[in-house]
């Protein structure tokens, strides 16, 4: 995340936070290799990103107006938000790569007539248990 706030100051990563807790781990691999790969990474999470604001842009012409859309829309396209690790698990719930590409298709059809005003109340009231 710290190459995408470098890009964009106002990226908004408390929404991915989650998503690639489950997804991201320490490289092995050189520094430079180690970087080079990440920015790949930091660009497929810039695009995810911008496909985000539009959902988001749609949802609130819609009339959705809450704080919580953005954490709404990532949970709802996160391909491991039902994964949970079990004790002792180091490996990643699937590679970084593979997770951004399903992220990616997902958000590209999302359907924005699906979410319910409930399902943003859920959102907001689990957000506020977490403060």
């Amino acid at each position: 995340m710290g190459i995408v706030y470098e890009r964009q100051g106002r990226f908004a990563g408390a929404a991915f936070s989650p998503f690639l807790k489950k997804v991201d781990r320490f490289s092995s691999k050189t520094l430079s290799a180690s970087l080079k790969q990440r920015e790949g990474y930091a660009s497929r999470i810039e695009e995810v990103h911008a496909e985000i604001g539009r959902i988001i842009e749609d949802l609130q012409e819609r009339g959705f107006k809450s704080p919580y859309l953005r954490t709404y829309v990532v949970a709802r396209i996160n391909p491991v938000r039902f994964h949970r690790a079990k004790k002792g698990e180091t490996k990643p719930a699937m590679p970084i790569g593979s997770a951004l590409t399903r992220m990616l298709a997902s958000a590209k059809k999302f359907d924005a007539d699906s979410v319910k005003r409930g399902d943003l109340a859920l959102v907001a009231a689990v957000a506020s248990a977490d403060e």
